[in-house]
């Protein structure tokens, strides 16, 4: 055979070996803890029961651009997952977490040097080495090693959920910011015809004031009426501009003009409804609850390499290779060379380390399973609250429609009846002050009936099958 041959046979006998030596882990068998909340929500006169659900339409499965069908919210959020630093800052982590958990698993493989050596040595002699070294590779008898591959491999899938977590996160915030800015630009616009209209009332009242036909105090009055709608516009306008500020800072950018909503979606199909019939098992499948059982399984893991710390740790050392005192004799018949020194590393006496660290891993693992119960029981409050809302939110909005609608005509007949002498200005004041308060208040019920949608939407993690 030649000497080639022969170290590459060798070589690769040495490899088999090691593989083949390596052990099982001896970490606790996972069992994935029961969910600490009912398996289903809440039922009473506040919440919206859904049924009827098809089972293959989770909201995990429901992709944000067919939930989000308004034709700019789907701008902003594409606009928002290329250009959001909260994102990159999640991808880069992952990516981070996935090196680390490749350092880990190449721990389980031999690491082979090429070795070339020049000894000199009495009388000008020299000694010219070649060889392959396995240098201080551990056989994972007692799963050691792979215990810590299972939990590097954890925290990556749990970096990956929480990436997925950011995603969904950055996509309802995305939303919710746009929505509010409709509403705020809606306010402003009621502001400032209601300015223009108290302007004119004031200007008319101020000439009957001048005829005699008018107190000053329905004069002041209706000053006040106008100066009220100044502040109200200044402070509209300023909250337009904040959201606009907080707009592009979520978007990761300036966002283009054609970009930014002018009003609330009118349509029922500007933010679709969600499909009904949902189990609180979907919860299961939000990224959240499942990065808190990866981390949950990181620390299982993390017993199984704390237990195998008792056990003997076997260190291989070895090379193989060809050794001549001339070059030219290097790889000829007779120049093999093979060295084999392994190293046992028994646990006698350590002032009770060992154990403590046992102990801190299981503690660790407690802790964790506590966490994942309590990230369970937390979604489930979410959804349930925003089941609440939900249930409860179109009777108020049409309750909300009727009284402007109402206020409206008090209005009208207000003022009528004071052109016709009949009632005093106070009444007109009062009635105007009321559909002003409606129909901000119609904003705020419209606003919150999508942000709830999308409240729904995020809590039961969809969009990133």
């Amino acid at each position: 055979m030649q000497p080639r041959k022969r170290i590459t046979t060798a070589l690769g006998l040495l490899l088999g070996t090691c593989i083949g030596l390596a052990g099982c882990t001896m970490a606790p068998t996972y069992t994935r803890p029961e969910a600490p909340v009912p398996a289903a929500w809440p039922n009473g006169p506040s919440y919206q029961q859904p049924v009827g659900a098809p089972a293959d339409q989770e909201l995990a499965d429901i992709p944000w651009q067919s939930f989000f069908t308004d034709a700019q919210l789907q701008g902003l959020i594409k606009l928002a997952l290329e250009q959001n630093r909260n994102l990159r800052i999640a991808a880069l982590n992952i990516e981070r977490s996935q090196a680390q958990y490749q350092i880990k698993r190449a721990d389980l493989a031999p690491k082979l040097d090429a070795i070339s050596i020049v000894n000199n040595q009495a009388g000008d002699n020299q000694k010219y080495t070649v060889a392959l070294g396995v240098s201080a590779y551990e056989l994972d008898l007692f799963g050691r090693v792979q215990s810590l591959k299972d939990q590097a491999l954890e925290q990556y899938l749990a970096t990956e959920q929480a990436g997925r977590t950011v995603r969904i996160s950055l996509v309802a915030e995305v939303a919710a910011t746009a929505l509010n800015l409709a509403a705020d630009r809606e306010r402003l616009r009621l502001a400032q015809e209601t300015l223009k209209t108290q302007q004119s009332s004031f200007a008319l009242i101020q000439k009957r004031f001048e005829f005699g036909a008018a107190s000053e105090l329905d004069l002041r009055q209706a000053q006040t009426q106008v100066e009220s709608a100044r502040v109200d516009v200044a402070r509209s306008t300023t909250l337009v501009a904040q959201d606009e500020n907080n707009l592009n800072l979520v978007v990761g950018g300036k966002v283009p003009a054609e970009l930014l909503p002018r009003a609330i979606p009118e349509s029922p199909t500007a933010i679709r409804d969600l499909p009904p019939g949902l189990p609180s098992s979907v919860l299961l499948r939000r990224p959240d609850i499942l990065q808190a059982e990866n981390q949950l399984k990181g620390f299982n893991a993390n017993i199984g390499a704390a237990r195998a710390a008792f056990f003997p740790r076997i260190v291989l050392i070895s090379t193989v290779g060809t050794r001549s005192d001339e070059l030219s004799g290097l790889f000829k018949s007779g120049s093999d060379v093979w060295t084999f020194a392994p190293q046992i590393i028994i646990p006698i006496f350590d002032a009770g380390a060992r154990s403590a660290q046992l102990k801190v891993a299981e503690v660790d693992r407690d802790i964790a399973v506590a966490q994942y119960e309590q990230a369970i029981q937390t979604g489930f409050r979410e959804v349930a609250d925003a089941l609440a809302q939900r249930g409860t939110i179109d009777e108020q909005l049409a309750a909300q429609e009727g009284l402007v609608k109402a206020t409206g005509t008090r209005s009208l007949l207000a003022q009528a009846r004071y052109n016709q002498g009949i009632d005093s200005y106070l009444n007109v004041l009062d009635a105007q002050r009321s559909l002003y308060s409606a129909q901000q208040g119609l904003i705020a019920t419209r606003l919150t009936r999508l942000v709830n949608q999308v409240t729904l939407y995020k809590v039961l993690g969809g969009g990133w099958k």
